[in-house]
């Protein structure tokens, strides 16, 4: 066994590496993306009519009552519930991802996807150039041949590097993952088109995730949602009853879907998560993948905390695949912490989960992270349910995911390594790139 100094600083090398990475990149910033310094006060309660009609204008689409919305744990409930939507399809399939990577799943995807175009469904894909990197190039040249209409994201080329299209732009990426089947059955979550999302988080190996299928007339806010990046990559408008059919009622949830990016909307996902904070009156569940607040943020919390709301937060433990992320939120806790927030870190692998439950009553899902990139660079798409059945479920999700986790506290951080809190303080500088 090594020991010594190298010993105890080669782990952190490409931690450190994918810092100095992230500070280079933003150096070229795109400005046209500045937060706005701005404060939420606490006016009125999420169970106040108020709460509901401020979220309606503020979000854009409004809450709609009359739908179903069925939670997915973990690929073994995700993909097959996916991969059947898929190949029930009868006219259209529009489907947007961030990751999507070589692999069976990956495979298994494809095929679905190819075997409805060949069977005349319309069948339409949006994938971040970026986060698609890893895809194997025969799984998308089978949908190609089959007459899937794929579409990238964003994608970096030599011709594009110029004056009018800065490297920076190149930060902006797509995050949002929505599949839409005939208009009529939507998907929405934080899973991405991988193998480490399959199986059941059974270890580290297998990553712990959700994701919801949805009936209903918010099933149309969810294919605007879509549309909105489809215009941007391909510019034909996807319009009629393919699309837009009529939607009855399916079930008795009031839901709304809205979308955030740089080109509209850009704090719509911060303001969201703001605002619901700082409407609790008694708690706030926040389960999320990639947890790196600002002050303004860590302020919200700490107001919520001190008016008597209990917060709570589940993030990724050791098993994550950003450790700079890890370090820059640990740096972001000792304020939370004295504040009498409690914050639990998943053990058994990578937590990728990204959900929230206010006063037992508010729960937002989706893509969106609680950080600058989601808040500022991607474009996302997050499911917002006002229902205290549907929350009463999700608390108990969390209740189990937070079983598996360790609480920190502020005794914790004290006794880290002298390298982690050097690392921790280091990584406070990417704030605006994580």
């Amino acid at each position: 066994m090594k020991t010594g100094l190298w010993a105890a600083l080669r782990p952190t090398i490409p931690t450190f590496a994918a810092m100095v990475a992230v500070l280079s990149l933003s150096s070229c910033s795109n400005t046209t993306a500045q937060r706005q310094h701005y404060k939420v006060d606490h006016q009125y309660s999420t169970s106040d009519p108020q709460f509901e009609r401020t979220m309606n204008n503020l979000l854009g689409p409004g809450l709609l009552p009359g739908n179903k919305i069925t939670t997915l744990r973990n690929g073994d409930e995700i993909f097959p519930a996916m991969l059947r939507a898929i190949r029930s399809a009868k006219r259209t399939i529009d489907f947007e991802t961030y990751v999507y990577w070589s692999g069976r799943v990956g495979h298994e995807f494809a095929e679905a996807l190819a075997d409805r175009a060949r069977a005349g469904v319309q069948v339409h894909v949006i994938l971040d150039w970026q986060g698609t990197q890893k895809m194997d190039r025969a799984a998308k040249t089978l949908m190609k041949d089959a007459g899937v209409v794929m579409v990238e994201f964003n994608p970096i080329a030599w011709y594009r590097v110029n004056l009018w299209y800065s490297p920076a732009r190149l930060n902006n990426r797509t995050h949002r993952k929505l599949l839409i089947v005939d208009g009529k059955v939507g998907f929405i979550g934080g899973v991405g088109i991988a193998d480490e999302w399959d199986g059941h988080a059974q270890d580290s190996k297998h990553w712990r995730d959700n994701h919801y299928r949805i009936e209903g007339p918010v099933v149309a806010e969810l294919q605007s949602a879509f549309l909105d990046n489809w215009l941007r990559t391909n510019g034909k408008v996807l319009q009629g009853n393919n699309y837009f059919p009529t939607l009855a009622a399916a079930g008795s949830y009031k839901a709304q879907a809205f979308k955030s990016s740089v080109r509209g909307g850009s704090e719509s996902a911060r303001l969201m998560y703001l605002m619901s904070i700082s409407s609790a009156s008694k708690s706030v569940k926040l389960a999320n993948a990639y947890f790196v607040p600002d002050k303004l943020a860590i302020d919200t919390f700490v107001e919520a905390a001190h008016r008597g709301v209990k917060i709570e937060i589940i993030v990724p433990g050791r098993h994550i695949d950003q450790q700079a992320v890890r370090k820059a939120s640990h740096s972001k806790w000792p304020d939370l912490l004295k504040a009498g927030v409690r914050i639990f870190e998943y053990g058994p692998t990578m937590f990728h989960c990204k959900y929230m439950i206010v006063d037992g009553v508010w729960v937002s899902v989706g893509s969106s992270n609680f950080d600058a990139r989601s808040f500022r660079l991607n474009a996302e798409a997050n499911l917002n349910v006002l229902d205290a059945r549907f929350a009463a479920q999700q608390a108990r999700i969390f209740e189990q995911d937070k079983a598996k986790s360790k609480e920190i506290t502020l005794e914790t951080l004290r006794r880290q390594p002298v390298w982690d809190k050097v690392l921790n303080k280091a990584a406070t500088p990417l704030e605006p790139e994580l």
